[in-house]
């Protein structure tokens, strides 16, 4: 079984919180608290660190996304937000402040689930591509710096890029490190004796 997720509501008016709750409520067993203010939003979500949060605005202002995006940058967890109407420049300042779902003229109790699944599935797809992009950085930061030791051993050994490479693969195994962490070594050293 799994758990219930923690939801931080973000809605001013009581009538619509309640009917937000209810919502959620009635997809599943969920924890949800509701923040009524706006004050200080950034630190009263990182004290209740949820698993999603949920904003409903009538229309969403700049100080609102400021807030937003100090509280729940695109990489801690999903944000559903609901507005009555908007325009093209906030549409754009809200995903940019990590909202996974942005619902205009939307908030209904049956479409609450539907929406928030659409956020926590959007929000892990994108998490997914943000490491494999730095997985590739970091392999490519790697890959550079190998190439750079291997120039370094190329000429002080007199040696061929094969050789060289065998080198630090071999002295990388005697350690019990990564490659990487020889050839980084290597250059750090060699940028010392210059």
């Amino acid at each position: 079984m799994t758990r219930p997720l923690s939801i931080v509501v973000v809605e001013k008016d009581r009538e619509r919180a309640l009917m937000i709750v209810d919502g959620l409520r009635e997809a599943g067993a969920h924890d949800v608290v509701v923040i009524g203010d706006e004050t200080g939003l950034a630190r009263r979500i990182a004290e209740r660190n949820p698993d999603l949060v949920l904003i409903d605005l009538a229309s969403p202002s700049r100080d609102v996304l400021e807030e937003l995006t100090l509280a729940t940058s695109p990489m801690d967890r999903p944000v559903a937000m609901f507005v009555d109407r908007t325009d093209g420049g906030m549409t754009q300042a809200a995903i940019e402040a990590g909202v996974s779902a942005y619902v205009v003229d939307g908030l209904r109790p049956e479409r609450i689930k539907p929406i928030l699944d659409a956020a926590i599935a959007r929000f892990q797809m994108v998490q997914k591509m943000r490491a494999e992009l730095a997985a590739t950085r970091r392999a490519l930061e790697e890959r550079k710096v190998i190439d750079r030791a291997k120039g370094l051993l190329m000429r002080a050994r007199n040696i061929d890029e094969d050789a060289a490479y065998a080198l630090l693969r071999k002295t990388a195994m005697a350690q019990g490190k990564k490659l990487a962490d020889v050839a980084q070594a290597l250059v750090t050293a060699a940028e010392l004796l210059k």
